[in-house]
């Protein structure tokens, strides 16, 4: 949902900072391998110390880059399979590292057992929903559906309770119950999100089969009256 609106108002805020690096001479992957690793500082020196408000003020700082390295692939105009692919993958590091330095806190000057659990969860779903358009669309599935919480959903409901929750630190008092909340709703909301991806893949390869049957004609292995019985695709792996 927030994709699809905050992307596009931040892709014409950024457009002019984009630019600037690309006359300097820095590339898109730079900007990508740069971007995450700031993420990655932010969300392990700082989230297992406790320290939310500075975590947060880091990570936000480079978080950016994920809009800005594709602003300027487009501009200089090379969009490729390997910067989507680098994109794609060191979004999921970046992610987890989020997650993991929430965990890494509950786990220990937190202390709390669930939250540390929850904390996982949300790590492992994000990872799961995500997957789950990826591999749909491998096998030549639209998977026409976005779901509840999508990326920017988990990263901005997380990220803005963590800096809020961070500010416990500079005497606000009980706003640090912020953080577990968040936790709570993306997990939940990661989990509505992976069962609808699931059903629309269900059935839009349920759609995509019957119309291969029915394209296929009455002769053809599986369809209607022809001798099946027990017939079963092997293998199909997922990686």
């Amino acid at each position: 949902m927030l994709n699809k609106y905050a992307r596009a108002f931040f892709t014409r805020v950024l457009t002019p900072f984009a630019a600037f690096l690309l006359r300097r001479g820095v590339s898109p992957d730079a900007v990508t391998l740069i971007g995450t690793a700031g993420v990655m500082a932010g969300a392990l020196v700082f989230f297992p110390r406790g320290e939310f408000f500075w975590g947060t003020i880091v990570i936000t700082l480079f978080v950016f880059s994920d809009l800005v390295d594709g602003n300027m692939a487009r501009q200089a105009g090379v969009s490729s399979r390997w910067g989507a692919f680098l994109d794609s993958t060191l979004d999921r590091v970046a992610d987890g590292a989020i997650f993991g330095g929430f965990a890494l806190w509950y786990a220990g000057n937190g202390d709390n057992d669930v939250l540390c659990a929850v904390s996982i969860f949300c790590l492992a779903s994000g990872q799961v929903v995500s997957y789950t358009k990826a591999r749909g669309e491998s096998i030549g599935l639209p998977v026409a559906v976005n779901g509840l919480i999508e990326r920017a959903e988990r990263l901005v409901i997380s990220l803005v309770a963590a800096g809020l929750a961070g500010l416990h630190a500079f005497g606000v008092p009980g706003i640090d119950v912020l953080l577990p909340i968040a936790l709570w709703i993306v997990a939940v909301g990661s989990l509505v999100t992976l069962g609808q991806r699931v059903v629309t893949v269900r059935r839009e390869s349920a759609e995509a089969e019957a119309e291969a049957a029915a394209a296929a004609g009455p002769d053809a292995p599986g369809a209607p009256g022809t001798d099946t019985a027990g017939a079963r695709p092997q293998g199909g792996e997922t990686p």
